[in-house]
């Protein structure tokens, strides 16, 4: 169907970004030079989901005057693949959908994706990755980083090139908007789940190799470590959104990373130094900085509920929610693996390491959206943090946001028979890719995703 009007309930719009010209199908990326161009394969690119202008660029993410608001009731109508219009109140004419309850959403975008139904990204094959894209939206996910995490360099370069080869031939599904590298170049002291003997510095030539076949998107480093400066800032003039985690900085040298082009932190308050009122760290630079944007997993295990509290008080408009998911996610309690290592699921709470280290999460993000208006955050705000906010971000303002000329991405968010916030209908370019009432609920059991105030 090229066409599509939709009446909700409720819906989350946005103002459309100032770097979408209407819709303008192709089939070519369009590269932006403050933005990342589309990662090969990926089904839809900036041109073909929005028409981005390759001399516009992105919107500032978390500017507050681009904030959503709910719209209630509300409608849009898709044509190409693309929002053409979005509107309050009743729609112009008989709705080919109407959604009755829950909130139509913009397709979720996750920046941190590790693995899931069983699989790990990096070394997964065609079948797992196919599995992925084609089961993501299930979460409400229509975007997503894959993300490798530490190994040696020529490891991780290797994986980059196999997964090269694989993407093109991707079936419809949620977009690989490119690949997030947390690691190799972290902190020992708040290595994590990492494995320390693969730590290493960012050095020109790691960087170069790693950088070869542009799908590197975003990268996750230490830039207390030598050499971390200047890679911050080798990564930025290349494209690369860079995040400050696995880190023992100082304030100062979080801020002096933002100073050389630094936009994110990763997995705030976990593997990293905290907020102590003499000695501030990373998570009180990311809260205090205007230029940062905090990565939060909020499956209520990694951040305790009056934590997420302070971080979407002291960061409005800024916080990324993300899921830091596993192969273990999605799958019953279990033995599965993250980055080579063997990490074990266990009935209640997230995937562990023998050592009993947290290694990721089981979370869903559309419970992670669930778990931020059950905190008390704005429905608006709650999917802002997990859609426009990190697409921006990304510079991908054709996505995540219902708006004239952004790609026709969407979600139906609704309460499940447990009231667990679940996404019931999926669609990506405007074509249907999840339907919970045709196909099944699936997904994982809601057992340590949603709390209550």
């Amino acid at each position: 169907m090229t066409s599509l009007l939709i009446a909700a309930r409720a819906l989350v719009a946005a103002p459309p970004a100032a770097s979408l010209r209407g819709p303008a199908p192709s089939d070519a990326p369009v590269p932006t030079p403050s933005a990342p161009a589309a990662a090969p394969g990926e089904p839809g690119t900036p041109a073909a989901a929005g028409g981005i202008s390759p001399d516009a660029p992105a919107d500032p993410p978390g500017d507050g005057h681009q904030a959503s608001r709910v719209l209630s009731p509300g409608w849009l109508r898709v044509d190409g693949g693309v929002i053409a219009e979005v509107g309050e109140g009743p729609p112009p004419g008989p709705p080919d959908i109407r959604l009755q309850a829950g909130t139509l959403a913009p397709g979720l975008v996750d920046l941190q994706v590790n693995g899931f139904f069983g699989y790990d990204m990096v070394d997964a094959d065609e079948s797992g990755w196919q599995t992925v894209v084609t089961r993501l939206p299930e979460t409400g996910v229509t975007a997503f980083l894959p993300t490798f995490i530490t190994a040696p360099v020529r490891v991780q370069a290797a994986a980059l090139r196999r997964t090269e080869g694989l993407l093109p031939r991707l079936p419809a599904g949620a977009r690989v908007l490119g690949v997030h590298l947390e690691g190799p170049f972290l902190s020992e002291k708040r290595r994590g789940a990492h494995n320390p003997a693969w730590l290493t510095d960012p050095t020109p030539d790691a960087l170069a190799l790693l950088l070869e076949t542009g799908l590197v998107k975003l990268v996750t480093l230490a830039p207390e470590r030598e050499g971390g400066l200047d890679a911050v800032r080798t990564l930025t003039e290349s494209g690369v959104l860079v995040s400050v985690g696995h880190s023992d900085a100082t304030a100062e040298q979080v801020a002096q990373a933002a100073d050389a082009g630094a936009r994110k932190v990763t997995h705030l308050f976990n593997a990293q130094s905290g907020i102590h009122h003499r000695a501030p760290g990373v998570a009180a630079q990311a809260l205090a900085d205007p230029r940062l944007h905090p990565g939060l997993i909020l499956d209520l295990h990694h951040v305790a509920p009056v934590a997420a509290r302070l971080a979407f008080n002291a960061a409005p408009g800024r916080i990324v929610l993300v899921t830091d998911a596993a192969s273990a996610a999605g799958m019953p309690p279990g033995r599965y693996e993250l980055g080579g290592e063997p990490i074990d699921l266990p009935a209640d709470g997230p995937p562990l390491r023998a050592d009993g280290a947290i290694a990721g999460s089981a979370l869903r993000l559309d419970a992670a959206v669930g778990n931020a208006i059950a905190l008390g955050v704005g429905t608006a705000a709650a999917v802002d943090a997990a859609t426009r906010v990190p697409a921006d971000l990304i510079g991908r303002p054709d996505l995540g946001r219902l708006a004239p000329g952004a790609a026709a991405d969407l979600t139906w968010l609704a309460p499940d028979g447990s009231g667990a916030l679940r996404a019931r209908r999926t669609w990506v370019a405007g074509a249907e890719v999840w339907n919970a009432e045709t196909r099944g609920s699936g997904g994982s059991s809601p057992r340590d995703e949603r709390t209550t105030r």
